[in-house]
């Protein structure tokens, strides 16, 4: 009976569908209204429709995916105090909730000095696959930390990656820079766009390497979520994980051997990188993404007195003042009170 009901109610609609098309080809306006009327209000066939059809159906439509584990959450413990440093701005936060474990200005705009290099290995990781060579041009007149590449000089994209994130070399950032369609200026609004992408609210580029220029800031919060982001490209964390290596151009004519500047990688627990950076205005600035027993923090620190010293207190701070509980465990803690 409901079979015969719903063959009914299709036959009407088709048979209404059929005349509003003429009605609409005769420029008869009135009659294509009306007939649009009573289509809005004619019952469908839909899933919530069929529900008064069929009394015993659930009400609730099964979704068609698997929802993702909910991560675990930090919670604090009771009287450990936050450390003191010297930084100027400082952050901490849980990658897996996202919870922000510390702050210190966290939204004051400052110099970000070579952490900016980490966009720019972003930029470069959608932008070239990483066995294409790239020549060398103008980056050897790149002033402050380089790793010596010479005009005319071939170098695979992966290779200057090496350069720039382990020797922060700024001629490695040059280069890959003016290489880019469009050249340099194309990239650095590359660089702007995909903060704008990834939401970094208080953060402009004006350059690929970090030097001091005006209108060139960013935060601790930003750079954090940056780094997070950027962890997840694994070739991006394999090469800023790594303490040193040696690279050549495509003709193996040069020889680059690199140090990553970051200290406290295989000497800190759990350290994976991130980057570190400096200028006379800036001061010393760390990223750090740590990972002990599965739960990843990131650290941040600018215009510090002691980059490493701070971050490592941080570091240590955040996993022994917080304890992680998973959903369940925060629950049943809750029904208990």
């Amino acid at each position: 009976m409901a079979r015969h009901g719903r063959k009914k109610r299709t036959t009407l609609r088709e048979s209404l569908l059929l005349f509003t098309k003429k009605a609409f080809s005769l420029r008869k306006r009135p009659a294509f209204i009306a007939l649009g009327l009573i289509l809005l209000f004619l019952p469908g066939n839909g899933y919530y429709q069929d529900l008064s059809l069929i009394p015993d159906q659930s009400s609730l439509r099964p979704i068609p995916f698997e929802l993702p584990p909910v991560s675990p959450y930090p919670v604090p413990i009771e009287g450990i105090a936050k450390p003191a440093i010297s930084a100027r701005a400082g952050a901490v936060v849980d990658v897996g909730s996202a919870v922000v474990l510390y702050t210190k200005n966290p939204t004051q705009q400052l110099f970000p000095a070579s952490t900016t290099k980490i966009m720019t290995a972003l930029v470069v990781l959608k932008a070239y696959p990483l066995d294409q060579v790239i020549t060398v041009k103008q980056a050897d007149r790149a002033i402050g930390q380089t790793m010596n590449l010479v005009p005319g000089e071939r170098m695979t994209v992966e290779n200057l990656l090496y350069g720039l994130l382990l020797e922060s070399g700024n001629d490695a950032a040059f280069a890959l820079a003016e290489n880019y369609p469009g050249g340099y200026y194309a990239f650095v609004d590359q660089m702007n766009a995909l903060a704008r992408e990834i939401h970094l609210e208080n953060t402009r580029f004006r350059n690929v390497s970090g030097v001091e220029q005006n209108g060139h800031y960013t935060t601790v919060l930003d750079l954090a979520r940056l780094a997070s982001v950027a962890m997840k490209d694994t070739t991006f964390a394999k090469i800023v994980g790594t303490k040193t290596a040696v690279v050549t151009d495509v003709d193996a004519q040069r020889v680059h051997p690199l140090e990553n500047k970051n200290e406290l990688l295989g000497e800190v627990e759990g350290i994976r990188g991130v980057k570190t950076g400096w200028t006379e205005l800036a001061g010393e600035c760390l990223v750090t993404d740590t990972i002990r027993d599965g739960k990843e923090i990131i650290a941040v620190v600018l215009g510090s007195a002691n980059r490493f010293g701070d971050s490592e207190r941080l570091i240590e701070w955040a996993y022994s003042a917080h304890t992680w509980k998973t959903l369940d465990e925060l629950l049943s803690e809750g029904e208990g009170q």
